[in-house]
């Protein structure tokens, strides 16, 4: 048989250094704004309302608190709409 040439990779061994990626932005590039806080909360404060109202079908249903959910929900999409949540996506 004939012998195999070994890869870099399976000794270990490294061909090339490594590069960091680039941290910067490049010149004129638009500010990022996705990950504030109030599109973190208006988020949670949505997927509260989901699952409350949710549970309010399961276990009744209970339409009281059916209701409470989805004014939850239209609150925190009216606090989003205020706060220009749709601006921070990529």
């Amino acid at each position: 048989m004939t012998e195999q040439e070994v890869s870099p990779l399976v000794t270990g061994e490294e061909t090339e250094p490594r590069r960091q990626a680039s941290l910067s932005h490049p010149a004129g590039a638009p500010p990022v704004h996705h990950g504030r806080p109030t599109s973190c909360a208006t988020t949670v404060t949505v997927i509260v309302g989901f699952v409350l109202g949710g549970a309010a079908l399961t276990v009744g249903p209970a339409w009281w608190l059916f209701w409470t959910g989805a004014g939850i929900v239209v609150a925190a999409g009216l606090f989003g709409a205020a706060v220009r949540i749709f601006d921070d996506w990529y």
